[in-house]
């Protein structure tokens, strides 16, 4: 459903799942609280959605780009993103981000599915539910293990890959009808997984009643997603994209969940994306709040996130980090140097874009997952090639997008050291190692 503070007019059609556009009347209103946002974050212009990769045909069919403005709110703190798009048109059925391609990622959830199975005491006779389960990167853990799960996936091209693991999937967005049906057929979960679903949601109080539907007397919710905090101190802009509608911290997550009779019991710190949480919750009253969640939110508040100050001077530190990166670019190109990049991620399209970077400073990007090869990056136009053609093109430089994943990418490509290639990353500010 869209929001109150938005009118509905009919798009034409482009595909099954694209039904209407949203369009802003005044102020738009905080999709928490409803308190009006007056106060924008960080404005990076117009822009594709970050994951929508073209085809050949398409380099000479006009593009679709959305305003990318982020706003924070005054009263509920949650920082999100000024939207135009519906996320039918953002999620569509050959989106092409697959979990599994990192194998970072993949070790990340085996290791939570140890570590929680062993905390919850799961068993065969326990149920998991994971929503936005993508390729099954995490849920084939528990189907080795034994334990029943239900993938939640509404685009086709992963959930057919999840499938085809032995996992039982359904494809639908989450909400609370579909919590609602769920616990109608007794099918509430012990344990509910959301990794890097709960900043995705257009409607984040109606994707939290899902969850409370949806949970078990005693059972618990584990959500992961970027930290506003780490945002925030490392500037991290490039993890600003439509399919991003939320950008978290603790604080607002708790009210949030408390909204939902849900309760935050408790938290970890994670290396992941940047600097992630781990948050655990529970029914309201059903845990006691651990020690970390209240030092944490200690913590945010020295920080300043429920301040307006730390906000505002934001978009600066943003424009001295893209003004770096063209520098560079332009600086090679100068000296007859090749610069190729290594990483086909919505934070690199967000960092091209807003700086306006095009092939003939960065003429081709690498990338391992097979579904983006053979493709071209939206807005930037910059042709995807297999990993393969870093060894046989020589680049001088290979710029590292997805600088979360530097030393994972640092270690599959150490040839590039043979030839006297260096590795760059952006953010937080520019580095040549």
């Amino acid at each position: 459903m869209a929001p109150s503070n938005y009118r509905i007019i009919p798009a034409r059609p482009k595909s099954p799942l694209t039904r209407f556009h949203l369009f802003r009347s005044e102020f738009m209103k905080c999709r928490h609280c409803h308190t009006p946002l007056k106060q924008t974050f960080l404005d990076l212009g117009f822009a594709p959605p970050s994951n929508a990769y073209l085809n050949q045909i398409d380099l000479s069919r006009p593009e679709v780009t959305y305003p990318l403005r982020i706003k924070v709110c005054e009263q509920c703190w949650l920082v999100q993103t000024e939207d135009y798009t519906q996320a039918e048109e953002l999620f569509c059925g050959d989106y092409a981000y697959f979990s599994s391609t990192s194998s970072s990622w993949l070790s990340h959830a085996a290791r939570y599915v140890e570590k929680i199975t062993e905390r919850l005491g799961l068993t065969t006779d326990s149920f998991v539910i994971e929503v936005a389960a993508n390729d099954g990167y995490l849920l084939k853990n528990f189907v080795a293990a034994g334990v029943p799960c239900l993938g939640i996936e509404p685009t086709a091209s992963t959930a057919a890959a999840a499938e085809k693991l032995g996992i039982a999937v359904l494809k639908e967005f989450f909400g609370e009808n579909l919590g609602r049906s769920l616990s109608a057929k007794g099918q509430q979960a012990d344990l509910i997984i959301g990794n890097n679903v709960f900043a995705h949601v257009p409607d984040i109080n109606d994707f939290t009643l899902g969850l409370k539907q949806a949970l078990k007397p005693g059972g618990t919710i584990t959500l992961e997603f970027p930290h506003l905090m780490q945002l925030l101190a490392q500037t991290q802009f490039d993890t600003v994209y439509h399919e991003h509608f939320s950008y978290l911290s603790l604080y607002t997550v708790t009210k949030i969940f408390a909204k939902a009779g849900l309760q935050v019991w408790d938290v970890e710190e994670l290396p992941t994306h940047g600097g992630s949480l781990r948050v655990y919750g529970c029914h309201l009253g059903d845990r006691q709040v651990s020690e970390r969640v209240r030092e944490l939110l200690k913590q945010e508040t020295a920080q300043g996130l429920q301040d307006l100050a730390i906000y505002q001077h934001f978009q600066e530190r943003a424009d001295q980090i893209k003004n770096q990166l063209l520098a560079f670019l332009i600086e090679q190109k100068t000296a007859g140097k090749v610069v190729a990049g290594y990483g086909a991620a919505a934070k690199g399209n967000t960092l091209l874009n807003y700086a306006g970077v095009k092939p003939d400073l960065l003429p081709f990007v690498c990338d391992a997952s097979s579904s983006k090869q053979g493709k071209f990056l939206p807005g930037s136009h910059i042709a995807i090639l297999p990993p393969t053609a870093i060894a046989e093109k020589h680049p001088d430089f290979v710029l590292i997008l997805p600088w979360n994943l530097r030393t994972e990418i640092m270690t599959q490509l150490g040839y590039v050291g043979d030839w006297g290639g260096q590795f760059v990353t952006a953010i937080p500010n520019l580095q040549i190692c």
